[in-house]
């Protein structure tokens, strides 16, 4: 008998004429024959109206909403609740949310979290703030959200080595393969209840027994 898939909508900001790759990845593999993976991805929302979030969407079949300013906590919910999803994943979302479920809402980070968090820190300004700190590691980290940029239980973190020559476009390409290979892994445990919390205290995380990515 076929698992029950659960619905996700995934907010993911793109640009003007591009991005949305995070995104793309999560819905194709999502498409494919794989036991690991289990979900779907019901909506995408970008706040921007012809971006490269909407292009993907379109070339995938995948409703696209499109989060006109401001950007209220009522406005969330809304969209949330509307799209029929039972789960938020933000996927180079930019903006700060607000009102939505912490228990059922996570992100992807391109960095080490909490040093290189917070309002501003995303994409290239990340990869930069490391190579400038000297730090001779970054990481991929998916964390739940709460209603402060980067703040809830980090549930995952894979370590990056950062190389001597790395520029900021360099690393970030690299990082953003491991983004790419383990989103969707990663993102399919938290989906079917192998990680989870209460909500509001970090110290209630659970993960699998035999689970190496913390």
């Amino acid at each position: 008998m076929q698992k029950e898939k659960p619905k996700i909508i995934v907010f993911a900001s793109g640009a003007k004429d591009g991005g949305g790759t995070g995104f793309k990845n999560l819905v194709v593999k999502s498409r494919e024959n794989n036991s690991e993976i289990n979900y779907e991805i019901v909506a995408v929302v970008s706040n921007y109206e012809n971006g490269g979030v909407k292009k993907i969407a379109d070339e995938l079949s995948v409703k696209f909403i499109y989060f006109e300013k401001p950007l209220t906590a009522e406005k969330y919910i809304e969209i949330v609740k509307n799209s029929g999803a039972n789960w938020v994943a933000l996927s180079g979302w930019l903006k700060l949310t607000k009102g939505l479920d912490s228990k059922t809402t996570f992100n992807i980070h391109p960095g080490k979290l909490p040093e290189f968090g917070g309002d501003g820190m995303y994409g290239i300004y990340v990869h930069r703030a490391i190579i400038e700190a000297g730090a001779r590691w970054t990481a991929v980290t998916m964390h739940f959200v709460t209603d402060i940029y980067d703040d809830g239980p980090i549930f995952f973190q894979f370590p990056i080595n950062v190389k001597k020559d790395d520029t900021p476009e360099s690393l970030g390409k690299r990082v953003n393969l491991y983004e790419h290979k383990f989103q969707p892994l990663i993102t399919s445990m938290v989906v079917n209840g192998e990680i989870s919390w209460d909500g509001k205290d970090a110290n209630t995380l659970k993960i699998p027994k035999e689970y190496n990515w913390l």
